[in-house]
C-alpha cells in the first residue's frame, strides 16, 4: 500500500509538473501570438495609413501645381518641396514639408519618372487650356484637379453658369454696362469671376467701346471685375487661372484675405474699404 501511495505521489507531481509547464508554454505562446498579431496589426495600420496618406497627396499635386507650378520650368520630384510654402502644404496635405521629405527621401515612396512625367503633363494642359476666350475649348483646367479634403473644392461651372444667368435675369444688360462691377466675396477657383470677364469682354457694346482687345481686357479688369480669396494657395490657383491667358493686365482687383470673420462681424463694408480704398 505505502508503494502504491508514493507511486501515485509520484504520479501526481510528474502530472503537476507536465500541467504546470504546459501552462507556461501555452501561455507563453499565446503571448507570443497575441504581440505578433498586434505588431502586425499596427504595421498594417501604419502602412495603410501611409497609403492614405499618399493618395491624399497624390490628388493635390495638380493643385500645387495651379498655384506654385512654372510652366516653363517645371519642378521634378526632387524640386517639388522647394516652390511650396510649408503652411500652402499643410493646408492640403495635413501633413509638413518635412514630413514629405522624409517619405520621399528616407521611405523612397515615390517614382522619380512616373512623378516628373505626370507635372510635365499637367502643366502642357494648364499651358493649353489657359486661354478661357477660346470657344473651341470643351474643358478646362478644373477637369483635371480633383476635389480636395479641406475647403478647396471648386464650384462646379454648370452652377456657375446658372448664378450667371441668375445675375443677368435680376439686372438684364449689366454685361454690358461697363460701369457696373461684380465681386466674388469667396474665390475657390476664380471660375466665377473668369466667366464674368469672358460675357463683358464678349458684349458687344464694350466692343464698341474698346474695339482694342487689350485694352477692353484692361478696362473690365481695372474697373469692373473684383475678388477675395482667403488663403494664399487660393489666391494663387484663382489669379493664375484668371489672368493666364496671355494678354498683359497692368491692374487687378484680386485681393488675399479672409472675409468670412468679417461677414461674422458685419464689418464686410469696412473691409472692402480697407482693400479698395
Amino acid at each position: 500500500d505505502r508503494r502504491k501511495q508514493e507511486a501515485e505521489e509520484t504520479f501526481q507531481a510528474e502530472l503537476t509538473t507536465k500541467l504546470n509547464d504546459f501552462m507556461q508554454s501555452a501561455e507563453e505562446e499565446t503571448v507570443e501570438h497575441v504581440e505578433t498579431k498586434t505588431q502586425e496589426r499596427e504595421k498594417d495600420s501604419v502602412e495603410d495609413d501611409i497609403r492614405d496618406r499618399l493618395r491624399g497627396f497624390s490628388r493635390t499635386i495638380p493643385a500645387f501645381l495651379m498655384a506654385y507650378g512654372d510652366i516653363d520650368n517645371p519642378a521634378t520630384l526632387a524640386t517639388f518641396d522647394k516652390i511650396i510654402p510649408d503652411e500652402s502644404f499643410r493646408e492640403l496635405t495635413s501633413i509638413s514639408l518635412d514630413e514629405f521629405r522624409y517619405l520621399r527621401d528616407v521611405g523612397n515612396l515615390f517614382d522619380a519618372v512616373t512623378f516628373d512625367d505626370s507635372v510635365k503633363e499637367f502643366l502642357n494642359l494648364r499651358r493649353n487650356l489657359a486661354d478661357y476666350f477660346d470657344e473651341t475649348h470643351t474643358e478646362d483646367i478644373f477637369d483635371y484637379i480633383p476635389p480636395q479634403k479641406t475647403n478647396q473644392i471648386f464650384t462646379p461651372r454648370e452652377t456657375v453658369d446658372q448664378m450667371l444667368a441668375g445675375l443677368e435675369e435680376d439686372s438684364p444688360g449689366c454685361f454690358d454696362d461697363p460701369n457696373k462691377t461684380f465681386i466674388d466675396l469667396y474665390m475657390k477657383s476664380g471660375l466665377f469671376a473668369a466667366e464674368i470677364v469672358k460675357r463683358l469682354y464678349r458684349s458687344p457694346r464694350l466692343k464698341k467701346l474698346f474695339p482694342d482687345k487689350a485694352k477692353r481686357l484692361n478696362h473690365i479688369f481695372a474697373e469692373q471685375v473684383y475678388g477675395v480669396a482667403p488663403t494664399e494657395i487660393i489666391y494663387r490657383i484663382a489669379t493664375n487661372y484668371i489672368l493666364g491667358f496671355g494678354i498683359k493686365i497692368d491692374k487687378h482687383n484680386f485681393r488675399q484675405t479672409d472675409t468670412l470673420a468679417a461677414v461674422k462681424e458685419d464689418k464686410l463694408n469696412e473691409l472692402l474699404e480697407e482693400l479698395y480704398g
